[in-house]
């Protein structure tokens, strides 16, 4: 049980991260306590630019291994398909 309450409390917070807008962001990624977690990004919904494009809001497809958004440090490997690093 408390494994699904961490589940829903990471996912909410991908969630909560499509609200926000490119001046929050651009100001999260300079906090020390912010990492990018790539492959969890719903498509539309990364963070910044990508392998296919130079914007944010341009992934074309779910769960990308190239795409990230920006997550509390530590909150990103306990995601299933999260990773520090991009993928090939």
């Amino acid at each position: 049980m408390i494994t699904s309450a961490r589940t829903i409390a990471a996912i909410s917070s991908l969630l909560a991260l499509g609200t926000l807008s490119v001046a929050t962001l651009a100001v999260a990624a300079d906090k020390p306590d912010v990492e990018k977690c790539y492959g969890v990004a719903k498509a539309g919904k990364n963070d910044c630019a990508g392998a296919a494009h130079s914007c944010s809001g341009q992934s074309k497809k779910d769960g990308s291994s190239k795409e990230w958004v920006s997550l509390p440090k530590g909150t990103c490997e306990r995601i299933v398909g999260g990773s520090l690093t991009p993928g090939k």
